[in-house]
C-alpha cells in the first residue's frame, strides 16, 4: 500500500487528518482540516512538506489551528500553495490572510490558490493571492480539475451540516504490472518498451521489439495485469440519513480505509439529526455498505467519558468488525 495516514489531535480535541501518498516518483502530503494544536504535533519540516490542504468546513475545530500552520509557510516558495474548500472558502481564507500586519513584505514572493469546490456543478471557483502584495487582492485563476497528483486523485462531495460540509475521497491510480512468466511464452525479452506499453494509452498503436511490430493491445492483454491503486475517504461533520448513504455508498464502493467522524452513540442518534452529525453506527453502516477494509473513527465527543467512547466504538464493531481509532490515542487494542 502506498497511502499512508495519521489521525492528529486527541480523543475529545480537535482533530485532522494527514495523508501521504507515495507513488514511488514523488511523495505528496494532504491535510485534512487544521483543529487547533493539530498541527503542533508536526516537525516544521513535516509542515513545510504538506502540498495541499483540504478543509470540510469552517466551524472553529476544524480551522483554529490555521494560523499554526500559516505561520511556518506564509513565504513558502519551493512548491506551490493550495487550499481547497466547500463554496466560501475563498473568502474566509482572503480574511485569514488579511488578518496579519504585513508592512516587509515587498520583496517576498509567496502566492497562494485557494479554491471553493462546486462538485455538483462540475466547477471551481479559484483565486490567487500574492504576498508582495499583502494579500490584498485576488486573482481570479482558472482551475479546472481537483489535484491530480503523481500517481493519485481526490474527489470532493457536498454534504449537509446546515453548511456545504466536503467529503473527500483520495484514490491512487490503478497500477498495471507485467507478467513475466508469460514473457517467454511469447518470444520476447524485457527491455524499454515494457515502459512504453505500460505508459501507452493508445489501444490502437503498435510496438517495434527487435525487428517486429506487435499490436499494443494484444500485448496488453497477454502481458500486464491490473493492480486496483489504495484509497482513503475522509469523511466529518454532516447528517447521515439514507439520502447521505445512497449518495457515498458508490462513490466509496472497494474504498480501503475510511476515515470517519464518530460524534454521538448510537442512544443519540435524535440528537446527532438535530445537529446534522452521525453516530458511529452509522459509521459503521456506511463503511460495511461501502465494502471498506477498515474504519477508522475520530473527532470524538467530549460530552463523553473515556468509557462512553469505548462502547461507542464497541457498537461500531458490531456492525463492522474493522472498526478502529488511532493507535496513539491508547483507548483500546487494535485488533
Amino acid at each position: 500500500m502506498s497511502i499512508h495516514f495519521r489521525i492528529l489531535g486527541g480523543p475529545g480535541r480537535d482533530n485532522a487528518l494527514l495523508v501521504q501518498v507515495d507513488s514511488g516518483q514523488a511523495v505528496e502530503r494532504l491535510l485534512f482540516d487544521c483543529g487547533e494544536g493539530c498541527v503542533s504535533e508536526l516537525s516544521f519540516g513535516e509542515i513545510q512538506d504538506i502540498d495541499h490542504v483540504f478543509f470540510s468546513h469552517f466551524h472553529m475545530d476544524h480551522i483554529a489551528g490555521f494560523d499554526s500552520f500559516f505561520r511556518c509557510v506564509f513565504n513558502r516558495e519551493t512548491k506551490p500553495n493550495y487550499i481547497w474548500g466547500p463554496p466560501g472558502t475563498r473568502k474566509v481564507m482572503h480574511h485569514r490572510f488579511r488578518g496579519f500586519l504585513w508592512n516587509l513584505h515587498e520583496q517576498m514572493a509567496g502566492s497562494w490558490r485557494v479554491s471553493d469546490l462546486y462538485p455538483e456543478e462540475g466547477r471551481i471557483s479559484t483565486g490567487r493571492y500574492e504576498l508582495r502584495e499583502s494579500f490584498a487582492s485576488a486573482h481570479e485563476v482558472s482551475e479546472a480539475r481537483l489535484p491530480q497528483g503523481v500517481g493519485y486523485t481526490v474527489e470532493a462531495f457536498t454534504m449537509n451540516h446546515r453548511t456545504p460540509s466536503m467529503a473527500y475521497l483520495v484514490r491512487e491510480k490503478a497500477r498495471w504490472n507485467i507478467d513475466a512468466s508469460r514473457l517467454g511464452s511469447l518470444g520476447l525479452r524485457p527491455g524499454p518498451w515494457l515502459k512504453q506499453l505500460k505508459d501507452s494509452v493508445d489501444d490502437e498503436s503498435t510496438l517495434d521489439i527487435e525487428g517486429v511490430t506487435y499490436s499494443v493491445a494484444d500485448l496488453r492483454k497477454s502481458l500486464l495485469t491490473e493492480t486496483p491503486g489504495d484509497s482513503i475517504a475522509y469523511l466529518t461533520d454532516f447528517l447521515m440519513d439514507e439520502t447521505a448513504m445512497k449518495h457515498l455508498e458508490p462513490a466509496l464502493l472497494g474504498c480501503r480505509v475510511i476515515v470517519c467522524e464518530s460524534q454521538y452513540r448510537h442512544c443519540d442518534e435524535e440528537l446527532a439529526q438535530k445537529n446534522y452529525h452521525m453516530t458511529s453506527v452509522q459509521a459503521a453502516t456506511l463503511a460495511q455498505r461501502a465494502g471498506a477494509e477498515m474504519l477508522v473513527l475520530f473527532h470524538l465527543s467530549d460530552r463523553y467519558r473515556p468509557d462512553e467512547w469505548l462502547e461507542m466504538i464497541q457498537e461500531a464493531r458490531e456492525v463492522f468488525s474493522n472498526t478502529r481509532v488511532a493507535s496513539e490515542w491508547g483507548l483500546i487494542p487494535n485488533i
